[in-house]
């Protein structure tokens, strides 16, 4: 491992135990900064309900260190934006965000619209299938942006079990994610869970980073944010175990070919000759191709919306 990344991990790796809430709720009374939690969703409402009311409850009511909690829904057919509201989130559809510009599907599409409907100065994204919740991931993650100043980025580290097997979750990082840092970008080396949803930066950061629509959003953005900012201001904070529903492999396919895409274009910025991905299924005949577009898409950072350097000015 390279000498730096060793020392970044011992400077800019920690635990949520160590910093104690009152240390981060006397940082934030200090600084006047404030939070908000991001939920996107899309077809969750057997899970975003508690996830919203253990921040409400934890880190609203309890202590005031969210300031505002906000679920995107990008198209759900079930009950997820009722059972959101409900739970006391502010609940906007993605399709009312900026809709001079035709909505792209994808989570990064909704993380980066949602910074339109946000004002935090701190901005802590959650994906809202977590099962098992606890309001640690926000603690965890927003805690160093509060207390350490050259902090600009904090990704949450936890295991990923799968089935009953420990830490053999996350899958796409271990096959596609963490090869290509590695190879390519050696000093994110470091980071134990790089795809991971739940993370958190400051408001200044993400406004100047460009947004892949779909699956490459975290993996660019980490790219992007260490050539804007530097290694020392990304961290990562272990924050236990994280429970989630898992997708089929031909799901991770995808969003690997997806992920490759997105370095891709940060290595050459050039062009794929074949921005798709053709997959197999055994059907009636035998096996039958499907094949998918790769996200080829990317928007630009918000500090290029009218509308939201207007908003920014008011």
């Amino acid at each position: 491992m390279l000498e730096e990344v060793e020392r970044w991990l011992s400077t800019r790796s920690w635990s949520v135990t160590d910093r104690p809430l009152h240390q981060i709720m006397a940082a934030k009374q200090r600084t006047g900064q404030t939070v908000s939690v991001v939920l996107p969703a899309l077809n969750e409402e057997e899970t975003v309900g508690d996830i919203v009311s253990v921040i409400r409850h934890d880190l609203v009511r309890q202590v005031p260190l969210v300031d505002e909690i906000v679920v995107v829904d990008s198209g759900s057919t079930d009950r997820t934006s009722e059972v959101a509201a409900a739970a006391g989130a502010t609940v906007v559809h993605r399709d009312e965000i900026l809709p001079r510009l035709p909505a792209l599907p994808g989570k990064g599409e909704v993380l980066w619209r949602s910074l339109l409907v946000t004002r935090g100065d701190i901005v802590c994204f959650i994906d809202a299938d977590l099962k098992e919740f606890s309001s640690d991931f926000v603690l965890g993650i927003v805690g160093p942006l509060l207390t350490e100043p050259g902090v600009d980025l904090v990704k949450g580290m936890y295991d990923r079990p799968l089935g009953g097997a420990a830490g053999q979750g996350g899958r796409v990082t271990e096959l596609m994610a963490r090869p290509l840092l590695n190879m390519h970008w050696p000093q994110l080396a470091g980071f134990v869970q790089p795809l991971g949803g739940e993370y958190a930066a400051r408001r200044s950061l993400l406004e100047q980073l460009p947004f892949p629509v779909g699956y490459g959003v975290e993996l660019g953005m980490l790219v992007d944010a260490l050539h804007l900012v530097g290694l020392d201001a990304l961290a990562q904070v272990d924050v236990g175990v994280r429970k989630h529903r898992h997708q089929d492999g031909q799901a991770l396919g995808r969003m690997s070919a997806a992920i490759y895409r997105t370095a891709q274009l940060r290595l050459a910025r050039g062009h794929l000759i074949r921005p798709s991905l053709t997959q197999f299924e055994r059907g009636t005949d035998g096996f039958e191709p499907r094949t998918y577009s790769v996200d080829t898409e990317e928007r630009p950072p918000m500090t290029d919306i009218p509308e939201y350097m207007k908003r920014k000015a008011a």
